[in-house]
């Protein structure tokens, strides 16, 4: 084994420089580790970022989501309709608020939400609609919101994947309704875990405040009261203090992304032309390098036209230093799912899809000749494993 094929290649790693390890240990030291004077700093500056729009954080991406739909008042009764494609944390939280998810089939291309099959979901239950950005790659904002607005239904952008995606030049976040990133450790921007949650306005802004710790107001000194069921979902100064350092290494960041990604299909077509498996239907993403933020590089392998399945070539992969990961099988078969009688088969694009994605390495602290190494990789096992 070469000395280039010694060094594990993982689906991902975050960088942190000398600036943020410097900024952590200053929280550190100042005594103050919980919410305080580094989240309102975080708050205003990525309020800032999405155009002046009010911005609250959180432990983590589930409970962004699961405010948006507090705040958005949906509850037992009503439906909101999301994608199978996803984290289950996406499905979950419609459940953690007594409502039931509607699953819509997928675009096969894009690979998220299928909005014409959305509009067919619609019923009289239906409260909002929660699109999930797979990779970073949007939806067509236009048509989601003009279904929205048709309907009188909320929208909880699911933008766990899309920070610094854009639409038509607009981030993500600057305009639209209630939307939700996570800033979990795998994500372009992380702060280990954590996320935040771009609301309306300042009403908005102050319930997302109260279900975020306990429901609790304060007056004065020493008076405070509880209105509504909250939880303990607070994000700390160490996690925002990450993200304040991380803010500023995004557009470098992003740049490198977007190289590698470009690398990504230049060598996965030459590698596939090489071995004369030009008739092999290997799904690349779209080649988006305005709208997406290139959040991960997926695959849908041509399963019907090999001789083995996914987890094979994933751990003959991880044989040749090459990490892996699968985002996401479909939520609907997953027994929980299964048990509230949910099947698969409603939604076989996603079905299939979900069978056969593979998530290759990408992140900014990858050596251009990684592309390279595993394109060859998965190139060389498709090839053996290529039926007659």
């Amino acid at each position: 084994m070469s000395d280039t094929n010694s060094t594990f290649i993982p689906f991902t790693r975050p960088s942190f420089n000398q600036e943020t390890i410097d900024a952590v240990s200053e929280v550190l030291r100042s005594g103050w580790v919980t919410s305080g004077p580094k989240l309102a700093e975080f708050e205003a500056t990525l309020s800032n970022y999405f155009g002046g729009r009010p911005v609250r954080c959180f432990a983590n991406g589930t409970a962004t989501m699961k405010i948006a739909l507090q705040v958005a008042g949906i509850g037992p009764g009503d439906e909101v309709i999301t994608t199978p494609i996803s984290w289950v944390a996406t499905s979950n939280v419609i459940l953690s608020v007594g409502a039931k998810p509607v699953f819509a089939d997928i675009d096969p291309v894009t690979r998220n939400i299928d909005l014409a099959k959305v509009a067919s979901a619609i019923t009289p239950k239906t409260r909002a609609i929660m699109p999930v950005y797979l990779a970073g790659l949007p939806v067509n904002m236009d048509q989601l919101y003009a279904l929205a607005k048709q309907h009188n239904l909320r929208v909880i952008e699911d933008a766990a994947q899309a920070f610094g995606s854009q639409w038509q030049g607009k981030k993500i976040g600057s305009f639209g309704d209630l939307v939700s990133f996570s800033f979990q450790a795998n994500k372009n921007l992380t702060t280990v875990e954590g996320g935040c949650l771009v609301l309306n306005n300042v009403d908005e802004a102050r319930l997302a405040e109260k279900f975020r710790l306990q429901g609790l107001t304060r007056q004065g000194m020493d008076g405070m009261d509880v209105d509504v069921l909250g939880g303990k979902d607070n994000l700390t100064d160490v996690n925002a203090a990450i993200g304040l350092e991380q803010l500023k290494q995004l557009p470098a960041y992003q740049a490198r992304r977007i190289a590698l990604a470009r690398q990504y299909f230049d060598v996965m077509r030459a590698e596939l032309k090489a071995a004369s498996l030009d008739d092999l239907k290997l799904e690349l993403p779209v080649e988006n390098f305005t709208d997406s933020n290139w959040h991960m590089f997926q695959v849908v392998l041509p399963l019907d036209q090999l001789n083995t399945d996914r987890a094979q070539i994933m751990a003959e992969l991880k044989d040749l230093g090459i990490g892996t990961g699968v985002h996401y099988p479909a939520i609907t078969s997953f027994t929980l799912y299964k048990n509230q009688g949910y099947k698969t088969s409603d939604t076989p694009i996603a079905e299939r899809i979900g069978k056969s994605i593979l998530t290759l390495p990408l992140f900014p602290a990858m050596a251009d000749e990684d592309i390279g190494r595993i394109a060859k990789g998965l190139v060389g096992i498709l090839q053996k494993y290529r039926k007659n």
